[in-house]
């Protein structure tokens, strides 16, 4: 487990959350849990295309990366607060990465 900093300066990016990854996307990424700074406009979708910037293996759409934010399933326009939880839910069956 670590941190993704994407700036030393932490006033601009005062969100911090926490990752979770699961099956595939636990093995794409090589690790389960990470956190990561954002900042505080930050959406599902920002970090699904900043997942998707810094783990490539993960996904080549992040549009249809499906996303659980403190245990419910969240849509990409979703607004994070600081120490949100976001699961990656990869497809089950039938579809594809």
């Amino acid at each position: 487990m670590y941190t993704i900093l994407w700036s030393n300066i932490e006033e601009a990016f005062p969100l911090k959350v926490r990752i979770l990854l699961f099956a595939a996307y636990r093995e794409r990424v090589g690790q389960g849990e990470l956190y990561m700074d954002l900042p505080d406009d930050a959406t599902v979708a920002t970090l699904a295309n900043a997942m998707s910037a810094h783990y490539p293996m993960l996904t080549d759409n992040p549009k249809s990366l499906v996303v659980a934010v403190n245990h419910e399933y969240s849509d990409h326009d979703h607004s994070l607060e600081d120490g949100d939880e976001a699961a990656f839910i990869p497809p089950v069956s039938g579809g594809s990465l």
